[in-house]
């Protein structure tokens, strides 16, 4: 199963714009939001061309191809506007001989007790930095931010083909890859 992966939209027209002209070249079956779709937070900087009401008709279009997973930005407000489930706090995604546990990563970080098996991958947004970190007998992949990276992360996404995830930027460049063991 091919699948892309992108977190934090935070409202910006611009960065959907780019990530679903990914999503159009990439072809993946499925689209995995990790969360914080529309509004941009009171922590935030308001993002490119901010603009809620037009990211959620973007993403609606496609509303087939979505597995969405709640961010902490993410409210009832925007489940209405939105034509796909996006309230569930995580989901989880069998592959062949592991899991992924997908979540925004505001509730299920580090301290908290998953229950996971050697091998099985959690991927999580929220902090806006890309990156992969191995958690004992399980890894934790986070795509960044398509809309406010932070601290030297580029705005992307990671896709998920083969066994095999490359970060990506939106414009297409490919700046990591992990194969899974």
């Amino acid at each position: 199963m091919k699948i892309m992966i992108a977190s934090d939209l935070h409202g910006s027209v611009s960065a959907c714009r780019q990530l679903l002209a990914c999503f159009e070249r990439e072809r993946p079956e499925k689209l995995l939001l990790l969360g914080d779709l529309l509004y941009h937070g009171p922590r935030n900087d308001l993002t490119q061309e901010y603009d809620p009401k037009k990211v959620a008709e973007m993403l609606n279009d496609i509303q087939d191809k979505i597995i969405c997973v709640r961010g902490n930005c993410d409210t009832e407000v925007d489940q209405a506007m939105l034509e796909f489930p996006i309230m569930a706090e995580y989901t989880i995604l069998n592959l062949e001989d592991r899991i992924i546990f997908a979540t925004h990563g505001h509730r299920f970080q580090q301290g908290n007790a998953l229950i996971l098996e050697p091998g099985d991958i959690v991927v999580q947004g929220h902090t806006h930095l890309a990156g992969k970190e191995n958690r004992g007998h399980y890894h934790c992949l986070n795509p960044g931010s398509a809309a406010l990276p932070r601290g030297g992360s580029k705005a992307g996404y990671i896709l998920l083909e083969d066994n095999i995830f490359s970060w990506k930027t939106l414009s297409g460049e490919v700046y990591a890859v992990w194969e899974i063991e």
